[in-house]
């Protein structure tokens, strides 16, 4: 089906389940955005590495590009706020899961030049969306995929679990469990390295496919003895469940020589963007987050 015609499509669906005549999807020059009141989101792709062969791409991170609507400039810092203050304000289910919808379809309209790639796609979903849906988790999202000409096996769905998530396993693990009953693989995103022991229950019952976590600090990474230690324990932890651990936000060589140490396969990073045989190019915004001029 011709993106135009994708795009009208879920502008009808989105309008006639929100009573609404906001055509929610905008398609310009080829790539599609969302408007979400006065927010514009579209997507950024992030390259998922091989550590060892950087030139291989195993897969993306799907990241949020944000805008206001009205100038077009971009506002990051104020709107990451907004999307991300998570349990300290009300919560409007509602407004949660039909955010994490419209931003999880921007995502894949923006990925079809890629659907030929056999790698995956990791997508977020926001554990609110987890407590707000009580049952058939995925199923909208299936019917996203299948209009989109892909396979549920290539998504990743992934999570940010903390202290606050982690007090009410059973409703996570149930909307995570489902989400994999329909083909999806899972990820959990983890506060730090050290925070990894914490989790260790939720990991050991949720059999995750992949633990996603930060790189060390570069100060940490050069004189904190704990950082490799921490990394080996990360990756002893995904590989007790069959799962594989990526880290991400890879900046220095220093983090990389630890990370390969420690034995870990997978790997993002401005690090492995820049490498000096130009195989693996990369183009900054204004703005805080990576935008990447094609997919791999």
């Amino acid at each position: 089906m011709p993106l135009q015609q994708l795009v009208e499509y879920f502008n009808d669906r989105f309008e006639y389940e929100h009573q609404s005549r906001v055509r929610t999807f905008i398609l310009e020059d080829g790539k599609v955005s969302g408007l979400f009141g006065p927010i514009r989101i579209g997507s950024l792709f992030a390259p998922i590495r091989h550590a060892d062969h950087p030139e291989r791409i195993a897969g993306h991170a799907a990241l949020l590009s944000v805008s206001t609507y009205e100038s077009r400039h971009r506002h990051t810092y104020e709107i990451e706020n907004l999307l991300t203050d998570a349990v300290r304000q009300p919560v409007d289910f509602e407004s949660i899961i039909n955010l994490d919808r419209l931003c999880r379809t921007v995502h894949m309209l923006n990925y079809l030049p890629a659907a030929h790639f056999d790698g995956v796609l990791l997508l977020e979903v926001d554990p609110r969306h987890i407590f707000g849906i009580k049952r058939d988790h995925g199923a909208y999202f299936e019917e996203v995929i299948v209009k989109c000409g892909l396979a549920t096996r290539n998504i990743v769905i992934s999570m940010t679990v903390n202290n606050f998530y982690s007090l009410h396993p059973a409703q996570l693990l149930e909307g995570l469990s489902n989400y994999r009953k329909r083909g999806y693989c899972i990820a959990l995103n983890i506060a730090s390295l050290h925070a990894a022991r914490n989790v260790r229950d939720l990991v050991a019952r949720l059999a995750p496919d992949y633990l996603r976590v930060n790189a060390p600090k570069l100060e940490r990474a050069v004189t904190d003895g704990n950082a490799l230690p921490a990394l080996e324990n990360l990756k002893a932890l995904a590989d007790s469940v069959a799962g594989q651990a990526i880290v991400q936000q890879v900046e220095r060589k220093k983090q990389a020589d630890l990370i390969t140490q420690a034995g870990i396969a997978l790997v993002q990073g401005d690090f492995y963007e820049a490498a000096p045989d130009g195989q693996l190019s990369i183009t900054r915004p204004a703005g805080r987050a990576l935008a990447y001029d094609r997919l791999y």
